[in-house]
């Protein structure tokens, strides 16, 4: 008797992904690089396996120059969106760390493989995810492939240390005033002139707000076009580079690069920002030149000029009529004022004013002639912000605004009156609302 023919088993078609990866860009410009050779071997078991129904899939995978640490990657985020969609049966990849060399990045993956019914295959590192013995074995992999990674970085760490001490530049954005040529930093002698000449106003000035608003109007800007602010400043102040030192982890050493600031020059500076700002600023206020120059008058409608003497350590300042110097004492009813006294009563008076609404309002539509968006809330905000921060001001920007804002101070034997300027209120309006939309970008 015949025995009847067996009936063929079919065998179940699995769609699977080649994913590829490489670390660094170095040689993917090559017409035949690390991932086509890496897809080479995985086309090739994937072939191997055709009597188990295995077929690629058109699409490829691949991440080029993107480190193994992180999981944003482009090329293995299509593949987990293809895998979610129902697309891959199996991923195959030249080696584990292709895939990932973070244990708990990888627990994450096999997790989005187990959801989907996907199985990992390593086609140098031969096993299963969907056993045990196969998750095992791909723990122990991984465990391996991250204390690599951890080691790599401690030598690259430990390489960067060495060089620093040695005064190497080690890359990255170069300070201002240096460029950058076979990995040395040279003078840019154009920047440098810069460099120098904020160090030099610091040290006249003691102030870097008013550095930072001189260079502004300089039209001096960062490399990369950006605004150069107080904290700019400072940071360049501070930055050991520009006396040709190397720093690393706060210890500084003698650097290849040439300097821009000598040392006597630093040390000066360096000096002066030891002390707090409201020092400086107290310190600068008593050594300042009179606020009201050339804006008070008396009652005959002579102006006062500033003067001062000295008893002994102590400094007295005064503002004295021209009748009184041309004709002498007694020619004005009022022929000379403490200026301690007038300034404050004076800058007293414009606090005032400030929180007045007949003043806000008109500070307001001054502000909107020239920016329509401005709002009464806005003026009002930026009148109230130059009222508390008044005192922190240095003598040299107290001095600005009071030219901006007062058209005149008329003296008189039975007191004051101070006449202002509402355009002036209105373009420091302005330009406080500009600072604070800077500081806030």
């Amino acid at each position: 008797m015949t025995k009847p023919p067996e009936k063929s088993k079919v065998v179940r078609k699995l769609r699977c992904a080649v994913y590829t990866r490489k670390s660094s860009e170095e040689g993917l410009e090559q017409e035949f690089n690390s991932l086509h050779a890496q897809r080479e071997a995985c086309e090739a078991y994937i072939a191997s396996q055709r009597s188990e129904g295995w077929v690629l899939v058109r699409d490829q995978y691949d991440d080029g120059g993107i480190s193994g640490g992180t999981l944003e990657r482009p090329g293995l985020k299509r593949l987990l969106e293809d895998i979610e969609d129902g697309l891959v049966d199996v991923v195959v990849v030249y080696k584990i760390d292709r895939l990932s060399r973070s244990l708990a990045d990888f627990a994450k993956l096999v997790e989005v493989f187990d959801r989907n019914g996907v199985t990992f295959v390593s086609v140098t590192q031969s096993f299963n995810t969907t056993t045990s013995m196969g998750r095992l074995t791909l723990n122990i992999l991984l465990s391996f492939a991250q204390f690599e990674r951890e080691v790599t970085a401690e030598r690259i760490r430990d390489k960067v240390a060495a060089s620093r001490k040695k005064g190497m530049w080690m890359g990255g954005v170069p300070p201002y005033g240096y460029r950058v040529e076979n990995r040395k930093l040279l003078v840019d002698e154009e920047a440098a002139a810069h460099v120098r000449w904020i160090f030099a106003h610091f040290l006249e000035i003691g102030s870097g707000t008013e550095v930072a608003r001189e260079i502004t109007k300089l039209g001096i800007r960062t490399p990369r076009g950006n605004r150069i602010d107080k904290k700019y400043i400072y940071r360049m102040l501070s930055n050991r580079a520009y006396i040709g030192e190397a720093v690393h982890k706060g210890d500084s050493y003698p650097g290849e690069h040439d300097a821009i600031i000598d040392r006597e020059t630093w040390d000066k500076v360096h000096t002066i920002l030891q002390e707090s700002p409201r020092e400086r600023a107290a310190r600068t206020r008593s050594d300042t030149p009179a606020l009201l120059k050339r804006l008070l008058f008396g009652p005959d409608g002579a102006a006062f000029s500033p003067t001062h003497t000295r008893k002994g350590d102590r400094l007295y300042r005064y503002y004295v009529s021209q009748t009184v110097l041309k004709h002498g004492g007694g020619s004005c009813p009022v022929g000379r004022v403490p200026a301690g006294e007038i300034e404050a009563a004076v800058i007293d008076q414009l606090r005032v004013v400030f929180r007045q609404p007949e003043i806000v309002a008109g500070t307001c539509k001054a502000a909107r002639a020239h920016a329509a968006n401005i709002t009464e809330a806005d003026a009002c905000t930026a009148l109230q912000q130059l009222d508390q921060l008044w005192d922190e001001l240095f003598p040299a920007e107290q001095a600005r605004i009071v030219a901006l804002l007062v058209e005149r101070v008329d003296i008189g034997t039975e007191g004051f009156n101070v006449r202002l300027r509402v355009d002036g209120l209105g373009g420091l309006a302005r330009e406080m609302l500009a600072e604070d939309m800077v500081a806030a970008a």
